[in-house]
């Protein structure tokens, strides 16, 4: 479990006051400086990177990668199936969804903050990736901890929770995001990034519509459904089926329309896959009313030159340019205007 690390946790980590969050990261821009000890804690529910879907823990690997090659001494808190260029700290022997596991989640990761908090001490910053289950990590570890916050904020509790803990570092990575807690301590947004040099550039398009994320109604799969059947194109879905509501959904909704010919259901699709068909397809649909609080699937395509058709909910009109890289759309009759029109935008135009 331990991978060979002969760290021995600190005993007894006391209840201290947090740390102040200061500084700019300015000693990671001066070859001068020394390099800094950084813990990212990402949790053992999948691999960093993932093998397939995953969104946090590709962010998480993509940072674990730079920070390395930048100098710094970097940890990572994942599960032991994990592969970074950095020191591993495994929180479970393997990913537990990859395992099969279904439980609750809340279980492994709070056991994974607490291994990293036992730790704490071997670093000069802890940089958390587990959502509100780091919140008391940010407030009473010895060293400085701050949060990407990767999910919704509005529900399930967050906004009283926010308000409890005003005092930790926050950061957004959307406007979207970050405007449902006006009050909290947000040092800042920060977009998401991949490392994106290595996707194909859109060449012959192929004429099929492209669904790629969870299957789950909230990501906008049955408008995805219907739109191919309204447009008449074919719908390609690379997507994850593992939770007992994405089961259902696929049940539901994805199953009879791949009986009836209309859908081509691919299942998780690896990198190595899943970019080629991205930059092959006329559009990438992104239909779904939930609020994104961010997308990576709406940079990967416009990357690749694939145009995004998607709803203008969330962090999404901070990606895609209406007119320019895809389109905005508020229902489907909009989507299918969008379809229409999607051939005239210009494919080899980089996205900033």
């Amino acid at each position: 479990m331990d991978g060979g690390n002969a760290w021995v946790p600190v005993e007894g980590v006391a209840r201290m006051r947090r740390l102040p969050f200061e500084g700019n990261g300015s000693r990671s821009d001066d070859p001068a400086s020394p390099p800094l000890r950084i813990a990212l804690l990402a949790g053992p529910m999948v691999a960093v990177p993932p093998p397939a879907y995953g969104g946090t823990e590709r962010i998480v690997a993509a940072l674990a990668n730079t920070l390395t090659r930048r100098g710094h001494d970097v940890t990572v808190y994942a599960s032991g199936d994990s592969t970074v260029d950095a020191k591993l700290r495994p929180v479970a022997e393997r990913a537990l969804w990859a395992s099969g596991y279904r439980g609750d989640a809340a279980a492994p990761l709070l056991r994974a903050v607490a291994r990293c908090w036992a730790d704490a001490r071997h670093f000069d910053l802890i940089h958390s990736h587990v959502e509100a289950f780091g919140f008391l990590l940010a407030r009473y570890a010895p060293v400085p901890v701050v949060s990407t916050l990767h999910g919704r904020l509005d529900g399930d509790g967050m906004p009283d929770l926010l308000a409890d803990f005003e005092d930790i570092p926050l950061v957004a990575i959307s406007e979207s995001q970050r405007r449902w807690a006006p009050d909290a301590n947000w040092v800042g947004v920060v977009h998401n990034g991949l490392p994106l040099e290595h996707l194909p550039a859109s060449g012959a398009v192929e004429d099929y519509l492209l669904f790629i994320g969870r299957v789950i109604r909230e990501k906008g799969i049955a408008e995805a459904v219907e739109l191919a059947d309204r447009v008449r194109l074919p719908l390609k879905i690379g997507a994850k089926v593992h939770e007992d509501v994405e089961r259902q959904t696929f049940e539901t909704i994805v199953q009879p329309a791949v009986a009836a010919g209309r859908v081509e259901f691919l299942g998780e699709v690896p990198p190595g896959a899943r970019d080629p068909l991205m930059a092959a397809a006329r559009a990438t649909l992104m239909l779904g009313a939930w609020p994104e609080p961010f997308g990576l699937v709406a940079i990967e395509s416009l990357a690749t030159g694939t145009p995004v058709i998607a709803r203008r909910a969330g962090a999404l009109p901070e990606i895609v340019e209406h007119g320019v890289d895809g389109f905005l759309v508020d229902d489907l009759v909009e989507a299918e205007l969008a379809v229409r029109m999607v051939d005239g935008l210009d494919r080899r135009a980089a996205p900033d």
